[in-house]
């Protein structure tokens, strides 16, 4: 299963580090190796996320998420996408922005375009921001099987049955983000951060109607069988609206990893490449996650998952203002991995230990 799993990544990885090597000499293989690293270190909770959407899909969606996916993830949210920025916040044509992405050097008005890109920071951290912001609100909000921490959890459990509170403290949270880290693109701030709560709930409230109608229609299996429209059907409707929501959220955790990437290179094929490497083992790992059934296993890893989606919610809002440095946000993100795999064996560790001790009471 791993081979399988990762045969691709593994492929993949191999084939772009030569080229790059041939490409651009040892200094471009070094570069896309580091930036390949850099984008998996980031993104590691990211697929821990991804999995438990992943795994309510069928097998079709998840190749489809594995495929055409990660070809979205690649060409169209690190390479299309920071292009459309650019043209968008800075009002650039698009002939402009792709000679200045193809030409690392040249100036437009006396910028770059990793320095256009960097200028546009205030509304793609404010956009990426609220919409993880609504990810863990909507996670810590809502009543769990498990708690991790419950002196936190169960309390705002409670409290989360109040309507719209995760919509309500994700806004009050623009504001003051946009009061405090972004006095000079206020009005810039609070447009890109409403615009992501808006993709938030209309991404996620479509997949939710169309999921609701799967046990409906489950019950009348024969009825739509025999009027030519299947099961599969309809949960196409329901997986294609999550694949929807997996790529936005995709393109969220990408956003500090690619303003960041032009700290490292400032050659954008260099930059596509070794973020698309390090995105090919982030969907790898997903579907690996579900298939091993890991989440069942370590219940916990959610957990952690969300609480460090909370953590880079708060840094890309932070990060209007303040540059918090690439190394700290995936040192944040994995230590809630760790830290969440760690209780999680201790819960199953602990568990045995009580089976063990029962079936010795019992005389079995």
């Amino acid at each position: 299963m791993f081979l399988r799993t990762f045969g691709w990544s593994f492929a993949i990885t191999a084939v772009g580090l030569i080229a790059a090597g041939l490409l651009w000499g040892a200094q471009g293989f070094g570069i896309v190796l580091i930036l390949s690293i850099l984008e998996i270190s980031l993104s590691f909770d990211n697929a821990v996320v991804n999995a438990t959407v992943l795994k309510r899909m069928n097998p079709y969606w998840q190749k489809i998420f594995l495929t055409v996916g990660v070809l979205i993830a690649v060409f169209g949210m690190r390479l299309v996408f920071p292009l459309l920025v650019v043209g968008l916040t800075a009002k650039l044509n698009p002939a402009t922005v792709i000679d200045l992405a193809l030409h690392s050097d040249k100036t437009h008005e006396g910028l770059t375009y990793g320095q256009y890109l960097e200028a546009a920071n205030p509304a793609i951290a404010a956009f990426g921001g609220v919409f993880l912001l609504m990810i863990f609100l909507d996670f810590v909000f809502d009543e769990k099987e498990h708690n991790w921490l419950g002196w936190l959890e169960r309390p705002l459990e409670k409290v989360g049955k109040l309507d719209a509170l995760s919509s309500v403290v994700a806004l009050v949270a623009l504001v003051l983000a946009s009061r405090f880290f972004a006095a000079e693109h206020a009005e810039t701030v609070l447009l890109a951060g409403v615009l992501g709560l808006i993709t938030y709930l209309a991404v996620g409230g479509l997949s939710s109607i169309f999921e609701s109608g799967l046990e409906e229609e489950a019950e009348r299996e024969e009825e739509a069988e025999r009027s030519g429209k299947s099961i599969v059907q309809v949960a196409g409707k329901a997986a294609f609206f999550l694949f929807l929501y997996l790529e936005v959220l995709d393109a969220s955790f990408s956003f500090d990893g690619v303003v960041g990437a032009f700290a490292i290179s400032s050659d954008i094929f260099q930059i596509t490449l070794g973020l698309g490497i390090g995105a090919m083992y982030i969907r790898s790992l997903t579907v690996f996650l579900v298939r091993k059934g890991t989440l069942d296993d370590y219940v916990y890893l959610e957990h952690g998952a969300h609480y460090a989606i909370g953590a880079l919610a708060v840094i890309l809002l932070v990060g209007i203002k303040y540059h918090i440095p690439e190394i700290v946000t995936g040192l944040i993100g994995v230590a809630f991995i760790g830290l969440a795999l760690a209780s999680s064996m201790l819960r199953n560790r602990r568990g045995t230990a009580a089976d063990e001790k029962e079936l010795v009471g019992s005389g079995q």
